[in-house]
């Protein structure tokens, strides 16, 4: 027997002996960017996209575009049993969200000034809860035009 026909046997044999991959495994899942701006498409200190629509196990990087800004959930915008987030100031954040429903972020600093937007993940189970939640200055109307986009 020659040296190939031998490790070709060896690596037939190895490959049989290996467990298969499980049918339920999951493919990862898809990953998002949301840009922190000072200045964007809808005006001055803005999320962009404000709204995303993705999947539970989707994964949501914040990025830092201007300087000045974080991203974190929003008291009382949170699906039940989902955990709460907080970037720090200037950088970037990624966050994986496997619980269905409507979070709503903040970037502290600029809350006043309308810088929230609104991650649906799957059904927006929460969606009741989340309209009652009281913003301040203009982010409350930025909030409810988002929310309001959201059937």
């Amino acid at each position: 027997m020659r040296i190939p026909t031998m490790l070709l046997g060896a690596a037939t044999a190895l490959a049989l002996m290996a467990p298969a991959a499980p049918l339920h495994a999951s493919a990862p899942g898809k990953s998002y960017t949301v840009k922190m701006l000072d200045k964007g498409k809808a005006g001055a200190m803005v999320f962009e996209p404000a709204m995303l629509r993705i999947k539970p196990g989707d994964s949501v990087t914040f990025t830092v575009n201007d300087m000045g800004h974080n991203a974190e959930t929003i008291p009382g915008m949170l699906p039940p049993g989902a955990k709460p987030f907080k970037g720090a100031m200037n950088k970037p954040v990624t966050i994986t969200l496997t619980q269905p429903g409507v979070y709503g972020y903040k970037c502290l600093p600029h809350l006043g000034m309308g810088m929230v937007g609104v991650i649906v993940v799957g059904d927006p189970v929460n969606l009741a809860e989340t309209r009652k939640v009281v913003l301040p200055g203009k982010s409350k109307k930025v909030m409810a035009d988002l929310l309001a986009g959201i059937k």
